[in-house]
């Protein structure tokens, strides 16, 4: 597919989890795309929404004349349009695993959002550890173990994801990654033995896609009024 086709409708990289899911996977999977940004938290940001997406949320992937929105289902459109980007595993098992987490962060982890919300340029050290939102948090970290130990270090080559190479799955969980260095959860008081969990996120840290996220979202508070 040619560059130039896809549209992609986000908000602001401070703050919009939702958005960035898709958006870093289409640039680790080296996907063209022309940017859409909508500013958050304004009077009209919900018109500005609107006139992209009729669902009014962010984020939308304009395609074809067509939107699509949610986060998931993007990804999903992505890794169906370029199978040879492997945005899923290959072998069915930790696909099926790959689906499964996927989806769970996709409807989950409620009290980890609400006590904890995105929040990509300040540090808030131990604020929002609620019980019921450190209990979601232990939850992840067991899910991105028994990612690693079953299938990522298994795969035939290991770059550190998930799984093996990028997938959606990593998509789905960057912002968690985000949140975790925010609020400085302590994944080894969340049984995180041997630090597989906490290698994972650190690897995400430093991806270049992860990076220019968080070098776009400071430009951008830096123009807000």
């Amino acid at each position: 597919m040619s560059a130039g086709i896809f549209e992609l409708v986000i908000g602001d990289k401070a703050w919009s989890s939702w958005s960035f899911r898709p958006w870093i996977a289409m640039k680790v999977a080296g996907i063209p795309f022309d940017e859409v940004h909508i500013r958050l938290r304004q009077d009209d940001t919900k018109e500005q929404i609107l006139a992209h997406s009729p669902s009014g949320q962010v984020p939308a992937l304009k395609w074809r004349g067509q939107v699509i929105s949610d986060s998931l289902a993007i990804c999903e459109t992505l890794a169906d349009l370029y199978p040879e980007k492997l945005l899923w595993p290959a072998d069915p098992l930790a696909r099926a695993f790959a689906r499964s987490a996927s989806a769970q962060m996709h409807s989950g982890f409620v009290d980890l959002r609400r006590d904890m919300p995105m929040d990509m340029l300040n540090k808030y050290p131990g604020i929002g550890h609620t019980e019921p939102a450190l209990a979601a948090a232990a939850q992840i970290v067991d899910i991105w173990r028994e990612a690693r130990l079953n299938f990522g270090q298994k795969a035939a080559k290991d770059q550190g994801f998930l799984f093996g190479s990028f997938s959606v799955a990593d998509a789905m969980f960057a912002p968690v990654v985000s949140r975790f260095e925010t609020y400085e959860v302590d994944l080894d008081d969340l049984g995180d033995s041997g630090g597989i969990a906490q290698a994972y996120m650190d690897m995400m840290l430093a991806l270049p896609a992860f990076i220019e996220w968080r070098e776009d979202a400071k430009k951008e508070i830096a123009t807000r009024d």
